[in-house]
């Protein structure tokens, strides 16, 4: 259904192989596992309780359903388009689902996206700090970069899970803030007239 992909694929594969190490090897398989399904389903998990104990019930809903609509968006995409990942003498690690989008690079973009924008709907500390919101996409092209060099996907298939991941971030923050605006309290005080 999918071309086999060339061109700028290809060349992109070929020289990361070319320049695999076997430090570079040992990173990229750390790097990736923070981006599998269980742990990114964990973490989910984890933050949706807290944020339910917290009551924080808009943030977990934007956390746990953005996350979940977002995961079953990915697998539907891969069955749609399904392209072929690179071929196994490339590949580091034995996947044989579809390739295309990056279920790393959508997922940790969608879930440290859905994280940081909780954290900065939540935390006067992150709001006067918001540098450290940078994280979130970092540790997402980290993620996507090290299946490339895992040779598991090619660089469109990364690409793409960025681009769709953010797109989906995008879309469930105006739905939130349609519909759960950050309360009064959050927003930064004014300064009394004088």
């Amino acid at each position: 259904m999918f071309l086999s992909p060339a061109g700028v694929d290809r060349e992109i594969t070929d020289a990361v192989v070319d320049a695999r190490t076997d430090v570079l090897t040992d990173i990229a398989l750390v790097v990736t596992a923070t981006g599998n399904t269980l742990v990114l389903a964990t973490v989910v998990v984890v933050a949706v309780l807290g944020l339910v104990g917290n009551r924080a019930y808009p943030e977990a809903i934007l956390v746990g359903a953005g996350s979940f609509v977002g995961y079953v968006a990915m697998v539907g995409l891969k069955h749609l388009f399904a392209r072929p990942r690179p071929p196994t003498v490339d590949r580091l690690l034995d996947i044989d689902t579809y390739s295309f989008p990056s279920g790393h690079a959508m997922m940790s973009t969608i879930v440290f996206g859905l994280l940081a924008v909780t954290a900065f709907r939540l935390s006067s500390w992150v709001r006067a700090h918001r540098s450290v919101l940078v994280i979130a996409p970092i540790w997402a092209i980290a993620i996507g970069c090290s299946r490339v060099y895992l040779g598991v996907h090619w660089t469109t298939d990364v690409l793409a899970g960025w681009l769709i991941g953010a797109g989906w971030v995008a879309v469930c923050i105006w739905l939130c803030a349609r519909w759960a605006p950050m309360p009064r309290r959050l927003h930064a005080p004014r300064r009394p007239d004088r």
